[in-house]
């Protein structure tokens, strides 16, 4: 049986013609037209015509204020379309406008020298860069190790000059310690001969005093002043070192020095404005009471931990997709997502840090007389972990490179310790954009930044207007932009500073209740781990 949309009476056609299913239409004609009459169509320029294909048509809308009207116009300082009755009469009237086919055409031409441009030059360039971002990493590990082995080669030199120094003040010793022995020897010698002498002196007196032999007696001549001078024959000037005080900068002069490192970046960073109020995109509820971390898998998938032994992972419609329970059976102190989606955690009573892939938990490494708390994962791929010792006296930041210890941050330039010590609570880091290492230092009430070298850059304590109130940052991020995140429980709020310390906003006004761990996605989404609730946040904070 014939299809009765293909019927004689059903089948759609061409307006001028009559030809069956024609493929186009005009949108402001409201015409249906075959291939051949769309040229004949168009040379009707007493109107403007916008062609699409049949199954495109409608794609003008209607006025949202004149139902019946098609918006046929382009209000340019609106960037809106409008119908012709919103042309004439109401706020556009004396806006420059132009019509749609006019609008397409330039729009079009547009996205054409756009796409041109992004194929042809603009995404070969970024793709360019790309390219040398590992050649640069090796370039930076060649020039590192040069000035390593350069600065070890200046070392050696300068003990090899002070041990030929020292060398020869302790031959000096050794020659003057020869002549005191030869002297003590000879003063040995006199004093042997002088004490004959008194003896036979003393038996010659004692012979004369019974003699009566006047002219013996009248002979007499006394040697007492002689033999009282032996005390002069002990007289000798005790050898003494007396050590010179040389500071750390006198030391670093005779070293030498570093130049300053001046970074310009040749990709401009798009100039994005913090949000006056911070946006709610979504409330992911987890079964962890005393919520502390939280760490993105991807955009869409975050890992969590608090006060049990459970590791889980959830998606943002709060859909657990997996659990791990912690080889220990203790709560983990925090968590890090590694390059390659794996996840690291810190048990702090076994002293052990800990990679999950999958299901299974192999134990990377344990520290001895230290007890681990924060974990980072820098952009290198190295693992950064907050220790304290057994004792709680000394706090410290170590680098670890393929689970070998590569670096420790603990004393500032003048010999301090960079963190407060005897402070049982995790210090939770981050490392910058500009490889800047961040801790917030609960116990301290500070956010310490440090250099990867080691040098310390600053310390935040809250903004200047209100260094009356109480400040215990702890939860801390960074973003796309190197501007630090830190949590601030006490008072449900969350400080938002830039590379450098300045204080720029507080996320506070969109219902957070004692905010803790922080971790931002690859867009600079925000996901808050609140401790209490057990609720991860994710916010918008950027526009």
């Amino acid at each position: 049986m014939e299809d009765p949309m293909y019927s004689f009476q059903d089948v759609i056609r061409c307006d001028l013609c009559e030809t069956p299913v024609p493929p186009k239409h005009c949108e402001l004609c409201h015409i249906h037209l075959c291939e051949a009459c769309v040229e004949k169509h168009l040379s009707d320029q007493s109107k403007d015509h916008f062609i699409v294909a049949f199954k495109q048509r409608g794609s003008i809308p209607k006025c949202q204020y004149h139902c019946t009207k098609t918006c046929t116009i382009f209000c340019k300082d609106c960037n809106v379309l409008i119908c012709p009755i919103c042309s004439s009469f109401g706020e556009h009237v004396q806006h420059k406008k132009e019509s749609i086919v006019k609008t397409m055409a330039e729009k079009r031409e547009l996205i054409r020298k756009d796409l041109q441009e992004l194929e042809k030059s603009i995404y070969p360039k970024y793709q360019e860069a790309a390219t040398n971002i590992p050649v640069q990493r090796v370039d930076l590990n060649i020039r590192s190790q040069k000035l390593r082995t350069a600065l070890d080669k200046q070392g050696e030199a300068l003990h090899t000059e002070i041990d030929t120094i020292i060398q020869g003040m302790k031959s000096e010793i050794d020659d003057m310690a020869a002549r005191h022995r030869a002297a003590i020897h000879d003063q040995e010698v006199a004093i042997k001969k002088t004490s004959t002498e008194i003896t036979q002196v003393i038996l010659d007196l004692k012979r004369l005093l019974n003699n009566i032999d006047v002219c013996l007696v009248s002979a007499y001549t006394s040697r007492n002043e002689e033999f009282r001078s032996l005390h002069a024959h002990f007289h000798v000037n005790s050898l003494t070192f007396t050590p010179k005080v040389i500071s750390r900068e006198q030391i670093h002069q005779q070293i030498g020095s570093l130049s300053k490192l001046t970074i310009k970046y040749p990709v401009k960073y798009p100039v994005r404005t913090l949000l006056d109020k911070p946006q709610i995109l979504t409330d992911i509820p987890t079964k962890c009471k005393g919520l502390d971390s939280v760490s993105c898998l991807s955009d869409s998938e975050l890992w969590t931990c608090g006060y049990n032994n459970i590791l889980r992972l959830y998606n943002l419609q709060g859909e657990l997709l997996s659990s791990v329970q912690t080889k220990s059976g203790f709560w983990p102190r925090d968590i890090a997502v590694t390059r390659s989606g794996d996840l690291v955690y810190a048990d702090h009573r076994d002293r052990s840090i800990n990679l999950v892939s999958g299901t299974q938990i192999q134990t990377l490494f344990r520290v001895q007389g230290w007890t681990p708390h924060g974990l980072c994962i820098t952009s290198s791929g190295d693992l950064l972990v907050t220790m304290r010792s057994d004792d709680d006296t000394q706090t410290k930041v170590v680098r670890y490179s393929d689970s070998n210890e590569k670096q420790t941050y603990q004393w500032d330039g003048q010999g301090k310790p960079l963190y407060l010590f005897g402070d049982y609570n995790t210090k939770y880091l981050r490392e910058n954009r500009n490889s800047d290492i961040c801790v917030a230092d609960w116990g301290a009430g500070a956010v310490v930044v440090v250099s990867a070298a080691g040098k310390l850059r600053f310390r935040y304590t809250g903004p200047p207007s209100t260094s009356g109130e109480s400040f215990y940052p702890r939860g801390i991020t960074t973003d796309s932009l190197g501007n630090i995140l830190t949590s601030d429980p006490n008072n449900h709020r969350i400080h938002i500073i830039d590379q450098d310390g300045l204080f720029l906003r507080y996320l506070h006004n969109c219902g957070l209740q004692e905010p803790w761990g922080l971790c931002v996605d690859s867009i600079d989404s925000l996901f808050v781990a609140e401790r209490y609730t057990g609720k991860v946040k994710k916010l918008q904070y950027y526009k």
